[in-house]
C-alpha cells in the first residue's frame, strides 16, 4: 500500500510566503533601495502582490490595473526595465505620478518566467540613480530561486493530487472487478462488455464508477437485470 502524503500548508499560504519572503530579503540585499513589491502570476490572469511598505503596494496595483508601468514593461520585454529618476521619466504618466508623490524617484524591476509561473520584483529609491546592479547581484539570484521554489511546489503538489487518485483507483479497484463479475455471470457477458456496462450507468447517471459497483455488489446478483436499469436511469 502507498505510503499516507505528507501533509502541506495550503497552496496560497505557501505562494504567498515564498513572495513575501522574496520581497524582503531583495530589499535587505539592495542598501540603495527603500523597499521591494513581489508579484506573481500562475496560469491566470490575476496577479498576486506583497509588499514590504503598505506604501508600495499602490504603486503596483496602479499599474496592473492600468497596463502600463515597469512592471507590465518588464514583462513585455523579458528584461529588467529600469529608471534612474522618475523626475525626468517620460514613460508611465499614472505610475510616475504616484511613485513621485510617494517619494520614489528610482525603480528597477526584474521578470522571470518559468513554466507558466511569472514573478517579478521591484526595488525602489528615494534617491535618484541607477539600480540595475541589482539584476546581476543578490537580488536576481533570490528571484531565480524563488520562481524555481514555486515551479516546485506546484510540481509536488501536482505529484501528491496524482497518488491521491492512486490510492482512490486502487482502493475503488476490488468492488468494482467484484461488481464486474456479477454482471458477467448474469447477464453472460465478456469482462470487456461487463465493464462498459458499469462505466454505461455511471456517465448516466453521473455518479463515481465505483458508487455503482457498489450498488450492484449490495444487490447481490437478485434482481440484477431492474437494478442496473433503475440505476441507469429512464434513458437505459
Amino acid at each position: 500500500m502507498l505510503p499516507e502524503p505528507e501533509r502541506q500548508e495550503p497552496e496560497t499560504t505557501s505562494t504567498a510566503r515564498r513572495l513575501s519572503l522574496l520581497a524582503e530579503q531583495s530589499a535587505r540585499c539592495a542598501p540603495a533601495c527603500c523597499g521591494a513589491v513581489a508579484t506573481i502570476a500562475d496560469s491566470g490572469p490575476e496577479r498576486r502582490v506583497t509588499a514590504t511598505h503598505p506604501d508600495l503596494a499602490p504603486l503596483a496595483s496602479v499599474q496592473l490595473a492600468c497596463g502600463d508601468g515597469p512592471i507590465p514593461s518588464a514583462l513585455d520585454a523579458g528584461e529588467p526595465v529600469d529608471t534612474e529618476d522618475l523626475l525626468t521619466e517620460e514613460r508611465w504618466p499614472g505610475y510616475r505620478a504616484l511613485a513621485l508623490e510617494s517619494g520614489v524617484r528610482s525603480c528597477v524591476t526584474l521578470p522571470f518566467r518559468r513554466s507558466g509561473i511569472e514573478v517579478t520584483v521591484s526595488l525602489y529609491g528615494y534617491r535618484p540613480g541607477s539600480l540595475e546592479h541589482v539584476v546581476r547581484g543578490p537580488v536576481g539570484i533570490l528571484a531565480k530561486e524563488t520562481t524555481t521554489g514555486l515551479v516546485r511546489d506546484r510540481r509536488y503538489r501536482a505529484a501528491l493530487a496524482e497518488v491521491e487518485q492512486l490510492e482512490t483507483a486502487l482502493r475503488s479497484r476490488p468492488v468494482i472487478d467484484q461488481a464486474s463479475g456479477i454482471v458477467m455471470h448474469v447477464l453472460a457477458c465478456e469482462p470487456d462488455a461487463a465493464f462498459d456496462v458499469l462505466r454505461t450507468i455511471s456517465q448516466r447517471t453521473n455518479r463515481k464508477l465505483a458508487d455503482v459497483a457498489e450498488a450492484v455488489v449490495r444487490a447481490k446478483g437478485r434482481g440484477l437485470e431492474s437494478e442496473l436499469s433503475a440505476l441507469a436511469g429512464p434513458d437505459s
